[in-house]
């Protein structure tokens, strides 16, 4: 379905993150270091329908490079999930936005490599000028949410290493994979009005460090 981007849908939007009940951080949550990433929702590449950023990291980084990943990184000390994330879209994509831009806070994913990413909703507005920083993100990509919300955008598979399923979210010709493909699930559930929970889905093996 698509999703015209205007302040109809950003109120949609809006309600449906304030209807969903997020888990309180599971009892593993002190030895995980936290981060935060933002789904960050702007128009399309039409100019009509809505989407979110996706970046495709710098094949440079030291961990995880060149991976499909939302905006986002580390929380510094003191500060919120929102925060964190607001921080992350500035130093990764120039995007200056305010608390204002916080539509809601989903569950928190524990990571196989020490994290516990928290994902924030965020109306990044119309006509966004994104000027990636080249140290962090090798490409920008505006995926409309109808993408998400089609009935064959996620698959699940067994993993001999593991009894959790293993998720996948279908973009073109390629795979993307737990956390990045478990948070966007999350958030299109939130958007077809479910609170599906996500923690469970496993990481390929390749990303278990």
């Amino acid at each position: 379905m698509a999703r015209t981007f205007d302040d109809a849908t950003r109120r949609n939007i809006a309600e449906l993150c304030a209807a969903f009940t997020r888990l309180a951080p599971m009892d593993a949550a002190p030895t995980l270091k936290r981060a935060a990433v933002a789904i960050a929702l702007t128009e399309g590449d039409d100019g009509n329908d809505t989407a979110f950023l996706l970046t495709r990291r710098s094949a440079s980084l030291r961990a995880h490079s060149a991976q499909w990943a939302l905006p986002g990184g580390r929380c510094d000390h003191g500060e919120t999930q929102a925060q964190a994330a607001l921080r992350e879209l500035h130093e990764e994509l120039g995007l200056s936005l305010g608390n204002s831009a916080v539509l809601g806070v989903l569950d928190d994913y524990p990571t196989r490599s020490g994290y516990l990413i928290t994902p924030v909703v965020v109306w990044a507005g119309s006509q966004a000028e994104i000027a990636p920083n080249p140290d962090e993100v090798a490409s920008v990509h505006r995926i409309a949410l109808d993408a998400v919300e089609a009935a064959d955008a996620f698959t699940f598979v067994s993993i001999p290493e593991s009894v959790r399923r293993v998720i996948r979210f279908r973009l073109g010709g390629q795979l993307i994979h737990a956390p990045t493909a478990a948070l966007i699930y999350q958030f299109s559930e939130v958007l077809a009005g479910r609170a599906t929970r996500v923690a469970d889905l496993e990481q390929p093996v390749f990303a278990w460090r």
